[in-house]
Parts: C-alpha cells; sequence; structure tokens
C-alpha cells in the first residue's frame, strides 16, 4: 500500500499533477465513485478479476459521465504530451 501512495504522490507532483487532481474532482470522476458498482468494482480488483473490471468500465463508459471523463482523460493526454 505505501508503494501505490508514493507511486500516486510522484504522480501529482509531475508535470501533470494539477491536471490530475483536476480530473479526480471532476463530476465525471465523482459519477464514477459513487456509482452502484463501486463496490463491485473495488470487490473485482482485490480479486484480480479483469473480465468483471472491464465490464463495469464498459459499463461506465456507456454512461454520459463515463463518455465526458473518458473525453477529459483524452484531451489531457493530448494536451500534455
Amino acid at each position: 500500500m505505501d508503494d501505490l501512495r508514493a507511486a500516486a504522490a510522484r504522480l501529482l507532483s509531475g508535470e501533470k499533477g494539477e491536471a490530475l487532481r483536476d480530473l479526480a474532482l471532476s463530476r465525471e470522476a465523482a459519477a464514477l465513485g459513487s456509482s452502484a458498482e463501486a463496490e463491485a468494482v473495488a470487490a473485482a480488483a482485490r480479486r484480480g478479476d479483469s473480465a468483471a473490471l472491464r465490464g463495469a468500465l464498459e459499463r461506465f463508459l456507456s454512461t454520459p459521465e463515463g463518455r465526458a471523463l473518458a473525453e477529459r482523460v483524452s484531451r489531457m493526454g493530448r494536451s500534455h504530451g
């Protein structure tokens, strides 16, 4: 868990840190975190169940919030090289 925290700290202090913070605080990210499937996704991640994670991601990306979040991530990648 400490490795994950260290990696997160490195990401947030890097050149894309501000954009990542903005993304994490976005309405779309909040929708992902508060979705009915959030606990199921967490459980699948703990089990290493990639099929369940993929299915949850596909369902989320089929929503307006999911599409908006994907577009923001895409724009962030294009604008920050």
